[in-house]
């Protein structure tokens, strides 16, 4: 696509609540935060993933870029939500020349869309360890959903150069960022306004994936509701911003119940096909993975290791350019942004 290599290149997050773009170079000594931005809210133009006004959403990316000042052209995006599914297959195992068919008619077999509708791609796995088994990674997405985010980044005058998947977006920047045992099985949580990803991984091999709709927006609502409170107060008191933080711990510990019911149940699932026995730990990205109380609930209710992760701990950058806040606060919500910056730095 480039005759020459850029410099860098931007990950473009784009969440249902704001847009984030990350810049990150390669230098001598590593990987360096060279710019990133957030934009205002874009309240319903984005709805469980998929883009639903193009134009306002393109004009938010492009205003964002001229903002930040950010020069690079090149974008790698990410999609997730209901038009997405990664599974995991297994099926008789073939050779690389013979894979393509059967994997193709495997993949009709589960898809839970038309597959003339869908980009699929696959990698076979060597984690089977039966010699005339083959484990297979199937990713899919809804042509639609993924023609939108390039029309998108065309529209805003910039290049796509990939669309990954949000799972793997997160799961790259944390495995840049953290040295993580080829034995230990994680959890990575990212909550964001209206969505959260799971995504249960060992040894680089994503083993269990799951959209909830459920994100911040849930646990603002409820307070709302519980407390007769405007919504700009609900959030407020979601950041830490109330009298009695008994009251927002208890908010947050039931709207959380529903992302601990699913981790329950896939890590049941992993036990039974005999993947893993637990994860040995679970880390939180995304705007909810503060939320006052949500650590202590998840250490408590699994009895492992929560850890809000910091897709920057081993990313080199200056502490002023966090201007309007602090990297420890900021870091969270540029998960994905990060990972899909790495992809091709």
């Amino acid at each position: 696509m480039f005759s020459k290599k850029p410099k860098s290149f931007v990950g473009l997050d784009i969440g249902c609540s704001t847009v984030k773009v990350v810049e990150i170079r390669k230098e001598d000594d590593g990987y360096r935060l060279a710019n990133f931005g957030i934009s205002e809210p874009i309240t319903d133009a984005v709805v469980d993933g998929e883009i639903m006004d193009r134009d306002y959403v393109a004009k938010t990316v492009k205003s964002l870029f001229q903002k930040r000042r950010i020069g690079s052209r090149a974008v790698v995006s990410s999609v997730s939500g209901r038009a997405v599914m990664v599974k995991r297959i297994t099926m008789e195992r073939l050779s690389p020349e013979d894979a393509n068919e059967a994997v193709l008619w495997e993949a009709e077999q589960h898809l839970p869309f038309e597959i003339a509708d869908v980009a699929l791609d696959y990698q076979i796995l060597e984690s089977n360890k039966d010699p005339k088994l083959m484990d297979v990674l199937l990713v899919a997405a809804k042509r639609e959903m993924i023609q939108a985010h390039t029309d998108v980044i065309k529209q805003s005058g910039l290049s796509p150069v990939l669309i990954d998947v949000d799972y793997f977006a997160i799961q790259n920047a944390l495995e840049a960022n953290y040295d993580l045992g080829e034995d230990e099985a994680v959890a990575l949580v990212n909550m964001g306004s209206e969505l959260t990803n799971i995504n249960v991984f060992k040894a680089g091999i994503p083993l269990f994936t799951k959209d909830l709709s459920l994100g911040v927006r849930n646990f603002v609502e409820t307070f709302e509701r519980k407390y007769s409170v405007e919504p700009l107060k609900a959030a407020a008191a979601l950041r830490g911003d109330w009298p009695d933080e008994t009251q927002v711990t208890e908010v947050v510990a039931e709207v959380a119940e529903d992302v601990a019911t699913a981790l329950e149940r896939s890590l049941a699932y992993l036990r039974t096909s005999g993947d893993v026995e637990s994860a040995g730990r679970f880390m939180l990205s995304g705007g909810g993975a503060k939320l006052p109380g949500l650590v202590e609930f998840l250490t408590e209710r699994f009895s492992v290791e929560v850890e809000v992760a910091n897709p920057l701990k081993k990313i080199i950058y200056d502490e002023a350019i966090f201007n309007e806040g602090t990297a420890e606060d900021t870091a969270p919500l540029l998960t994905v942004g990060v990972g899909l910056a790495l992809r091709d730095s």
